[in-house]
């Protein structure tokens, strides 16, 4: 909560996102890891020979997180210039390091090689949180794998599927994004050291022309940060384009989280299966018998932002002109840290639902008992064939019927009589109707497609976040 209440706060970080995501993105994290660049910086130039004494380098790695930001902003609004304010900040607490701090490097050097650092760590939070509700979804799925339920197309009553196959859809959907999410872990590269237009022409002449020099400083300071590899080029930034990847599969995650949280609002209202409900929870200000879907409903509307942030990193990597232009910085800063809080925020909601989804078996099993005589009409057509009588006339007896049960339930509101229609004809005296109006007929290999996709696709995931998946979470709202 804002000590200051007449300043707006942003709720992504007030009611949503982790405590552990909005320090990501906080000022400490960004400026603590700016002053860590330049500390690798000059080591690593000092290793390939330049003059720079080892006092400065102690002096510059004790003061890494101690930041006056208030001088930070006084210089920045003498300045105009984040970075050259910061540079003012760190020399005043390391003032043996102040002819060497920054040197050669262009802005983007802290702030473009920050940005991958932050948004790495993000992602590698977002992965373990995948990982815990993928988790989840499968412990539900394996629950109720046999659990007949109404399957719906075009929200229409379709064939039988079970409560544990519908789950294992909404599993698959992060388990792909989990995917995505580690692919682009896998490849995202730093922007390294590159010099104000890319040439690297400053570390060139730093080094008298010597470019294995200048090579060998882009890989030291590179592995000092646990990054695989660099850009193979770039102008003063790195591609906005990798941006645009980032946040594209965020909001794949979104697209996922908004399918779930829309199903289970669907399923809520036939009072088949709910999100948690807490006992003191109230559902509605006037209406107090309501259990609204909040918490899933919160999640769709996250989503639906996290889709429309979407499109601007797109926007702005096309928009950059040559070797860069600086409308992209102001974006960055709104787009890129919301979009991590809001999917942050999206993922601790739907640990908690997936967690305590609750199942009404009956409602259930009476959705499907009124369904199934009309679902089962092929089954008695093939049995009564089997039992001696004429296919093409039992057909036309089980059409009229079924429209003739139809039209009690849909005029006059009475539950559907198909059943007590055919037992009452001769022509279907021979039918065991027990038999064929059990539901596991129906439900095909639901059950077994619930154990292998929990072998061969969540399995393999999940061991290798095993040390994630008893993470809880504590919804703020």
């Amino acid at each position: 909560m804002a000590k200051n209440q007449d300043l707006y706060v942003s709720p992504l970080v007030e009611r949503n996102a982790s405590r552990e995501m909005a320090e990501l993105f906080g000022a400490q994290k960004k400026f603590s890891t700016w002053r860590r660049l330049w500390l690798e910086l000059a080591k690593a130039q000092k290793k390939l020979g330049l003059d720079i004494k080892q006092g400065q380098i102690n002096q510059m790695a004790k003061r890494l997180d101690n930041i006056d930001f208030k001088r930070a902003a006084r210089y920045e609004k003498e300045f105009r210039h984040d970075v050259m304010a910061h540079i003012y900040a760190f020399a005043d607490v390391a003032p043996k390091a102040e002819p060497i701090i920054h040197l050669g490097a262009t802005s983007c050097f802290v702030g473009d090689n920050a940005d991958l650092i932050i948004m790495r760590e993000a992602m590698q939070l977002i992965a373990a949180k995948l990982a815990v509700v993928i988790n989840l979804l499968s412990k539900f799925a394996k629950k109720h794998r046999s659990l007949a339920t109404l399957g719906f197309t075009h929200y229409q009553p379709a064939q039988l599927t079970t409560v544990g196959k519908r789950a294992t859809l909404w599993c698959y959907d992060f388990a792909i994004d989990l995917q995505e999410i580690e692919h682009r872990l896998e490849t995202l590269p730093f922007r390294g050291v590159k010099g104000t237009t890319g040439t690297q022409a400053s570390f060139l002449a730093l080094f008298d022309g010597k470019h294995s020099k200048v090579k060998q400083l882009d890989k030291l300071v590179t592995a000092a940060f646990g990054f695989k590899k660099t850009c193979a080029v770039t102008g003063q930034t790195y591609q906005r384009k990798i941006d645009a990847l980032v946040v594209n599969t965020l909001a794949s995650i979104a697209q996922s989280a908004h399918k779930i949280c829309n199903d289970i609002r669907l399923l809520a209202n036939l009072k088949e299966i709910e999100e948690p409900f807490e006992k003191t929870q109230i559902g509605s200000s006037a209406m107090a018998y309501k259990r609204n879907p909040m918490r899933c409903e919160r999640a769709t509307g996250l989503s639906r932002l996290v889709l429309s942030l979407a499109s601007s990193p797109q926007m702005t990597a096309a928009e950059q002109w040559l070797e860069r232009t600086l409308d992209d910085s102001a974006n960055r800063r709104v787009v890129i840290p919301e979009t991590f809080l809001a999917v942050d925020g999206i993922l601790q909601i739907l640990i908690n639902v997936t967690g305590g989804l609750v199942v009404y078996p009956k409602v259930i099993a009476a959705r499907v008992a009124a369904e199934l005589p009309f679902m089962a009409t092929e089954n008695i057509l093939m049995a009564a064939v089997k039992a001696g009588g004429n296919r093409q006339e039992l057909h036309e007896k089980i059409r009229l019927y079924s429209h003739a049960a139809a039209a009690q339930v849909k005029k006059f509101g009475r539950p559907n009589d198909l059943i007590n229609r055919l037992k009452a004809d001769i022509a279907f005296r021979k039918i065991d109707f027990e038999k064929v109006l059990d539901p596991k007929h129906y439900i095909g290999r639901a059950p077994q497609q619930v154990d292998e996709f929990i072998r061969d696709v969540v399995t393999p995931l999940c061991r290798k976040y095993r040390k994630e998946l008893s993470r809880k979470v504590e919804l703020k709202v």
